[in-house]
């Protein structure tokens, strides 16, 4: 019988995640809840008691007896009491995200100070690939390691990080937040910190839940589903819990929300600013003779453009994206002795990302496309009035709105093992494998070939984007399906099933990660008085990433009028070993209750980039119980990411403005522009873009990339004081500094620093304008551009008040205060200040103050929960100059508060909950982007406007 139960354990526990992992004790930031770290002594250490039973009663005790306790907090190897780890570490439970109103984690992690805007949200509908990406202090999500069970994770094949979309928020049990960097410990991707997610795990019982959300307007309905079942076996030694969820949420379009409904493409200091985009449905033809824009007058001719034929492109799009997010998982494990304990977890999760864009624009092949860099009407065309070769742009209304679909495939399989050695050791050993699948389906996209086809234009040089076209009707006729069509007439059903096609891309992810850890809390104890025994934790991994991108075949081709693409494919190799050790020099001596020292070290060898040596040190030192003090200094190293070496090229049309267009706004370096754009054959007094407020942008990977290094610095203080025990106050100083940093700039920062002079390489990413005189494409690939230095302060509050027997009033205070945010651009450049300033057209913000305030009123069971967050005021800057009054008419934005509500309530086994969002239905701050009229990173908390919530669940 014993092994048939060992058999079935093998069976159940082979394929699943390590339930009881743990990775990295630290103090837990007051404010937040803490988790003590126990001293643990090996049962063989303690000395026997005489007893008079046998030695078979004394096995099966042992054999029964629950493992030994081992509790760790994110950012260290080695247990330790409450209050010994320099490092601060914020805890956020389940039931705090659970209160709130978001479907996904990434949504509240956003609510925290510390949380950058630089991520990618889930929501992001132009460029995104349905993600939820978060990031720690405006780093960029690259540089913050997201760890689930202290297990790396799968990244999402498109957007190369962890897609917190795939996280439940039901079985969420807390997640813990290192707020500084962890390549010490951690290896790469930790420059900014660790956020570790623990889900709910060695369950018994079942529950289920069920929830809805909607918004005061009736739109992003949701709704989820998600329920467990856990069971112990084998006498306690074993269990097995079956969790799954389902949830969706609907859509947002500009159209219903009046602040976005028409997007408003400049700024001017004076005047009416313009909307709207001048690639219309019904065409636009360029006079030859005189530059001038004509459209059909509706009686066969032309006549002149107006700014009343501009077309509001927000039209059809979603400025929220819909969700369908499924999640399955399985854990096990069983004791079979303290030396051996099998465990292991299988995760599955299905995510749908729906939305919708305006039709495709059209004037022109996409880079490096050798198709027509401009769409030409030749000369002797019959669409053509003037008989001289004219350029066209056109907005392909009639093929209808662009809808894509985004459907990705996680799974996570983690086999392991874990025990003790003997000796006060013990082990844990586990071998991940996670696969992330995405495909991608867009569809009424253009075929820009046959486009060319159906009005009869030939391209003289196939090789060459800028050739000379000629009439040609032979070519429709002879291709298959093809019809000849006017352009400024009614798309036929024959032309527009000719013209348009489905873009299909498909891109695949793979982790393959080995680990073994070795650990010893009390190897040796100090030899002298007030001393503490000596911890040493050591191990080592060998991790493998592997990365495929496959666009469509007509993308590839450079055949498609709205996409660029190329093939993606490569992986990097790594095997690294690490090391801990924690000495407590004091304990409970004067002015010392404590005095502990960790040291951390990591090495690594990558079969790319060298092998990098990392390390991190921390001092805690506590004079008395009630304040500590404490202080790490550490380095960091980062190797480029999958996609920003291997990744081929992709277009999309980023916040930015052609600056011969706007020459006027550049104030003091106007001339320099001006000259510029007349070098370029442009008169800037007549020039207009036809793509305004948003410019063709092509991202790629660059094989010439090299590491970036970091370092990390931080003190703090904690007071706990004993006459007010529910009280607790941290105070954190934290400072981050780069160099060699793989960085993106900005679509605008490329063209402000070629044509105002000041950045003159920049040129160099500026591909040559099309016939008309148009930017076809600006490259803003990853370079290590140069480097970065960012420090602030944190202030962490607490406090519970007891007011009766049945009613108590708690209050959490959370500030993150931000003193410099500087950034070089170039290795030689000058500093640029982005301190308190919004860099609006790519939505993410560096405010001095955040706040995040919750206070809570329990009464029994019941409990009403106030949330605010707090965002000072910024400066709008373009990610190369500030806004001027003089040349802008709005530069800076406010200060913003935004109110959460939540009741709770309890009654036997039922919970329910209920709550508002965005209690005050505010706005979001408007801001000029030229896409959303708001800063969506920043402030994707009132994009929604007020919305409520309602869950219901039960124990059975």
């Amino acid at each position: 019988m014993r092994l048939i139960r060992r058999g079935i354990a093998l069976i159940l526990g082979g394929g699943l995640i390590c339930p009881a992992l743990t990775v990295s004790p630290l103090r837990a930031e007051p404010g937040t809840q803490q988790t003590p770290a126990k001293a643990v002594l090996a049962t063989h250490d303690r000395k026997p008691h005489k007893t008079s039973v046998d030695r078979r009663s004394l096995q099966a005790v042992h054999a029964s007896s629950p493992p030994v306790e081992q509790l760790t907090v994110t950012g260290s190897f080695l247990q330790g009491e409450r209050k010994n780890s320099p490092n601060a570490v914020q805890t956020i439970t389940g039931k705090d995200i659970q209160r709130s109103a978001v479907t996904s984690l990434g949504d509240y992690l956003q609510r925290m100070p510390s949380i950058g805007s630089s991520g990618s949200p889930n929501s992001m509908t132009n460029g995104g690939k349905g993600a939820s990406c978060t990031d720690l202090r405006n780093l960029g999500q690259g540089r913050v390691l997201v760890l689930i069970d202290g297990h790396r994770a799968p990244l999402n094949a498109g957007s190369e990080c962890v897609d917190l979309n795939t996280i439940p928020l039901q079985q969420i049990e807390k997640v813990e937040i290192l707020k500084d960097g962890g390549s010490g410990l951690y290896g790469a991707d930790a420059v900014a910190g660790v956020i570790n997610i623990h889900l709910r795990h060695d369950l018994t019982g079942s529950n289920i839940i069920m929830r809805g959300t909607i918004t005061q307007v009736g739109d992003a309905r949701g709704g989820e589903i998600s329920a467990y079942h856990g069971m112990n076996f084998d006498d306690g030694r074993g269990n097995v819990t079956l969790a799954g969820s389902y949830s969706t949420t609907g859509p947002i379009y500009n159209r219903d929300r009046s602040w976005a409904a028409l997007p408003q493409n400049d700024n001017p200091a004076t005047g009416s600013p313009s909307y709207g985009s001048s690639i219309i449905p019904s065409g636009v033809l360029i006079n030859p003779q005189t530059g001038q824009k004509m459209v059909p007058d509706g009686q066969g001719g032309f006549r002149r453009f107006t700014s009343g034929d501009l077309y509001n492109f927000a039209r059809y799009s979603t400025i929220m994206n819909r969700h369908d997010d499924g999640t399955v998982s399985l854990d096990a494990h069983e004791r079979f002795s303290r030396f051996v304990t099998l465990y292991g977890t299988m995760r599955y999760s299905h995510t749908l990302v729906s939305r919708t864009q305006s039709p495709a624009p059209i004037q022109g092949s996409v880079p490096p496309s050798t198709l027509p860099s401009s769409w030409i009407l030749p000369a002797a065309s019959p669409y053509n009035p003037w008989g001289i070769d004219a350029s066209v742009i056109k907005r392909a209304e009639d093929v209808g709105p662009r809808r894509n679909n985004i459907n990705t495939d996680t799974w996570t399989f983690l086999p392991g093992l874990k025990g003790q050695l003997g000796a006060g050791w013990d082990y844990d050993a586990s071998y991940t494998y996670g696969r992330s699948h995405l495909s991608s389906h867009t569809q009424d996209m253009i075929n820009y070939r046959n486009l060319l086809e159906t009005t009869g234009t030939r391209q003289l040089d196939g090789s060459n984007p800028r050739s000379a076209v000629a009439y040609d009707p032979g070519i429709c006729q002879a291709a298959q399906g093809c019809v000849l069509q006017n352009p400024f007439a009614p798309y036929s059903q024959q032309a527009k099933g000719y013209v348009r096609f489905t873009q299909k891309d498909r891109a695949t992810y793979q982790l393959r990660d080995t680990m073994l850890r070795l650990r010893n809390p009390h190897l040796f104890a100090l030899p002298w008085r007030h001393a503490g025994p000596v911890g040493l934790a050591v191990g080592m991994e060998h991790r493998g990433e592997q990365l495929s991108y496959h666009p469509d075949a007509l993308v590839a081709q450079g055949a498609s009028t709205g996409a660029a693409g190329a093939y993606t494919g490569g992986g990097f190799t790594v095997s690294e070993g690490y090391g801990e050790i924690q000495l407590p020099l004091l304990r409970r001596a004067l002015l010392a209750r404590d005095l502990t020292v960790d040291l951390q070290g990591r090495v690594s060898s990558y079969s790319h980039y060298g092998t990098p040596l990392n390390w991190k040190t921390g001092l805690h030192w506590a004079p008395v119980q009630d304040v500590a003090f404490r202080g790490t200094l550490g380095t960091s190293f980062r190797q480029p990411g999958l996609y920003d070496v291997y990744g081929g090229q992709t277009l999309s049309y980023a916040s930015a403005s052609d600056p011969c267009a706007h020459v006027s706004s550049y104030g003091s370096n106007a001339g320099a522009v001006r000259a510029r754009c007349q070098k370029e054959g442009i008169n800037p007094a007549s020039f207009t873009s036809s793509l305004v407020g948003q410019l063709p942008t092509l991202s790629g990977g660059n094989p010439r990339l090299g590491p970036e290094y970091g370092r990390t610095a931080t003190v703090g203080m904690d007071i706990t004081p004993r006459t007010l025990r529910s009280l607790q106050l941290s105070v954190d100083y934290w400072h981050y500094s780069l160099r060699d940093m793989i960085s993106t700039l900005s679509t605008q920062t490329l063209l402000d620093g070629c044509y105002t002079g000041s950045e003159p390489d920049f040129c160099s990413a500026i591909l040559s304008r099309s016939s008309s005189g148009q930017i076809t494409a600006i490259e803003a690939l990853p370079q290590n551009i140069g480097a970065l230095k960012t420090d602030g302060l944190d202030f962490s509050l607490r406090y519970s008040l007891p007011l009766s027997d049945r009613d108590q009033l708690s209050f959490y205070e959370n500030t993150q205060y931000l003193l410099s945010y500087r950034q070089k651009l170039t290795r030689n450049g000058n500093w640029q200040d982005y301190t308190g300033r919004l860099l609006y057209l790519n939505g993410s913000g560096r405010p001095r103050e955040q706040h995040y305030i919750s206070t809570t009123w329990r009464h029994d069971h019941v409990s009403l929960i106030w949330m605010t967050r707090i965002i000072s005021g910024m400066r709008m800057n373009d990610g190369h100059r500030d806004l001027d009054p003089a040349t802008s008419g709005r530069t800076r934005v406010g200060g913003t508060i935004l109110h959460d509500v939540t009741v709770t309530g309890k009654w036997h086994q039922f919970q329910l909950m209920g709550g508002i969002s965005n209690l005050f239905n505010r706005r979001p701050p408007f801001v000029p982007d030229g896409t959303f009229n708001t800063a969506f990173s920043q402030y994707s908390g009132y994009i929604a406007g007020r919305s409520f919530f309602l869950q219901m669940g039960a124990d059975f």
